[in-house]
């Protein structure tokens, strides 16, 4: 018998079991080695604006904390044409999604958003003063062009999806100018994804108050929103930790529930409800505190913030009201501050939380005012009265 005719069912066996991949051969699967990244952008309350226009033009992302604009290894998204926020829509955890991109696993330790520069009288960035219609250009400087950077710390899974929130600080990033233009100085971070933090509801009658709800630590604010409709408040996507809640509007004593632990990345703390809203019942005396808070050397960039606070006996020191010194010649004016005492609650499970009248330190109708700026050292003037008469030429001069 010819062995190579009997031969051939064998062989011709062996090839089709290895298409088919029987035998226990076949190829392995492909190693998964992307992940997806999506990204969207939110915002706290601004200060004395309807709106705060931005154009967003790209998100970049870089696993080297230290790398420049021009070096290798970004990863981008791109939106074209570039969208244009008004960020002051994007309020109680509200997002706007900027875009998702296929992204290879690992760690990424840099974020930085990019914007449409303004040229001219150019609205892409923009800002609409309170009871105005008329956008007014915003000075950019250059860092939106080459990319507002951030500092990030995040890992993106083979075959997985990553959510990045950016939280613009509109407040914060608005500074005049001395001529009556406004100049975009960015305030942007990373932070969770996931809506946990603080919740509550005031009354409905309070909203025409210029109700404002932020959550702090250490005097410093964290995170802030302006209440909905219907009085709901969320200050979301908390890192864990205890937090004081301050309340303030422009004719009452301000309201600080202090010690409000938020211990979850997935749930909400309630302090107040639907049933039960925080009444602002406490009336007030407004003051105002005014100066100049200069820097040396001179910036051309940066410009101070100046925050007013309060030392509650026996609680916490909250910040009350806070507002950038004039890009130009560092002149501020931080007003609506109560001459009242503040109304405090310790934090507790059980609804409703009884508020009542606290001292503060040094006296009533007394503020410890900071001013501070990025690379400068702080400055404090620890007993501002305002009780008699508005305090002014409550100056500082930052050095290094």
């Amino acid at each position: 018998m010819n062995s190579k005719v009997s031969l051939l069912p064998l062989a011709l066996t062996s090839l089709l079991l290895s298409a088919c991949g029987g035998g226990g051969g076949g190829d392995a699967p492909p190693v998964q080695t992307m992940g997806t990244l999506g990204v969207s952008i939110t915002d706290a309350p601004a200060c004395g604006f309807d709106a705060v226009n931005v154009t967003v033009n790209k998100v970049r992302v870089n696993t080297s904390a230290t790398a420049s604009d021009t070096d290798s290894g970004w990863t981008d998204i791109t939106l074209s044409p570039g969208k244009k926020i008004n960020l002051l829509n994007l309020t109680n955890g509200t997002l706007d999604a900027l875009g998702q991109t296929s992204l290879a696993a690992g760690r990424y330790n840099q974020v930085r958003l990019v914007l449409d520069p303004n040229t001219g009288n150019a609205t892409a960035n923009s800002v609409v003063l309170s009871g105005t219609t008329t956008e007014i250009s915003l000075d950019t400087p250059s860092a939106v062009q080459s990319g507002i950077k951030m500092n990030a710390d995040f890992t993106v899974e083979a075959g997985q999806r990553y959510d990045l929130v950016m939280d613009f600080d509109a407040c914060k990033s608005i500074v005049t100018k001395g001529n009556g233009k406004y100049a975009l100085k960015p305030v942007v971070k990373v932070i969770p994804t996931a809506l946990n933090g603080i919740s509550g509801f005031v009354a409905t009658s309070t909203l025409s108050d210029g109700v404002t709800v932020s959550a702090q630590q250490n005097g410093a604010v964290v995170a802030a929103t302006v209440p909905s409709a219907t009085g709901e408040f969320v200050l979301p996507r908390l890192p864990l930790g205890n937090y004081d809640v301050v309340i303030t509007s422009n004719t009452h004593a301000a309201y600080v529930v202090g010690g409000v632990p938020v211990t979850s990345t997935t749930g909400m703390v309630p302090i107040s409800t639907t049933g039960a809203p925080f009444t602002l019942a406490n009336t007030s005396l407004m003051g105002s505190i005014s100066g100049t808070a200069t820097l040396t050397p001179a910036s051309a960039t940066e410009s101070a913030l100046v925050s007013a606070k309060q030392a509650i006996t026996g609680g916490p020191t909250v910040t009350l009201r806070y507002t950038n010194a004039d890009l130009a010649t560092g002149a501020y004016s931080i007003t609506k501050l109560p001459l009242a005492a503040p109304q405090y609650a310790a934090y507790s499970a059980t609804l409703p939380l009884a508020f009542s009248s606290a001292g503060t330190i040094p006296a009533t109708g007394m503020y410890k005012v900071d001013a501070s700026a990025t690379g400068y050292t702080t400055l404090s003037n620890a007993a501002v009265d305002i009780n008699v008469a508005n305090a002014v030429n409550v100056n500082f001069n930052l050095v290094p």
